[in-house]
């Protein structure tokens, strides 16, 4: 027995996906190693191929998302592996990355840092667009460091990129740079059970949890940016829906001065741009 295209898509659609047809195609694409294009609606899946699929359509039915499932996750202009270790890479994280290029390009600047950099998805699609740019990428998940050193490498940029274990409440660190880019966990504790199942299930708690009232890392993050950063630097933050205006307060009470609140492609003010 075979597994059709349309057996796909009806197990997909009937566990509410969004595009069904789509992740039926990218399933297949996966198994039969073709790009997505090539799948079309009559294709079927041979025996020998079939006990795999049903166990990636078994892992999806249990609402693991598609990209943990396959490895590998579309963000900006790159393909990016994930895994469990890591933050899926979002949409609407590429304000971020757009917003931070500009500066970066309009400042001629050749450094920058990532606080939290997990899968390296946004540091690492900066530095493909910033060509005379170096990073650092730190995070205190030895994990993440692995999948981040591992995008960087199938990007080609790994002499521009160094990733160092790093916990910003414990440590310190004596870099200087004119760019911080940050996008930390910032959903108050007590909201996470509340997530779609695909968020709380499968992405890592501590990438996550934003403390009591979703703030704590923006408080610390806001008191080691005036000490790391260089006169007239930038520090770029994403938010959740409705907290631009707090982590704003939080930064220029320690000095920085908001130079803009970008939305994304929702509406929702995303990326905070404050400067030393």
């Amino acid at each position: 027995m075979t597994i059709t295209f349309g057996d796909l898509v009806s197990s997909l659609s009937a566990l509410g996906v969004d595009s069904p047809r789509l992740e039926a195609r990218m399933m297949l694409s996966k198994i039969l190693n073709v790009d997505t294009n090539a799948i079309g609606t009559d294709i079927a899946v041979s025996c020998d191929r079939e006990a795999e699929l049903k166990q990636m359509l078994a892992r999806r039915m249990k609402h693991e998302p598609l990209d943990k499932i396959l490895g590998v996750k579309d963000f900006y202009k790159s393909t990016f592996v994930v895994n469990s270790d890591v933050l899926s890479p979002r949409p609407d994280s590429e304000i971020l990355v757009e917003e931070a290029i500009k500066i970066a390009k309009q400042n001629n600047m050749n450094k920058i840092v990532e606080f939290g950099v997990g899968s390296g998805c946004l540091i690492l699609s900066i530095l493909q667009d910033v060509p005379q740019m170096c990073g650092i990428g730190f995070d205190k998940s030895e994990k993440a460091i692995a999948v981040a050193k591992q995008n960087a490498k199938r990007l080609g940029l790994e002499n521009r990129i160094n990733f160092e274990k790093f916990d910003y409440f414990n440590d310190e660190t004596p870099v200087k740079t004119p760019l911080i880019i940050s996008n930390p966990p910032y959903i108050p504790t007590d909201d996470i059970d509340e997530l779609d199942e695909e968020v709380k299930k499968y992405d890592p708690f501590m990438a996550l949890d934003g403390g009591k009232d979703g703030y704590v890392h923006y408080r610390r993050i806001a008191e080691i940016a005036p000490l790391i950063l260089e006169d007239d630097g930038y520090i770029l933050l994403e938010g959740g829906m409705g907290q631009a205006d707090m982590i704003a307060d939080i930064f220029t009470d320690k000095g920085l001065k908001l130079v803009s609140k970008v939305c994304d492609l929702s509406g929702i003010e995303r990326c905070i741009i404050l400067k030393k």
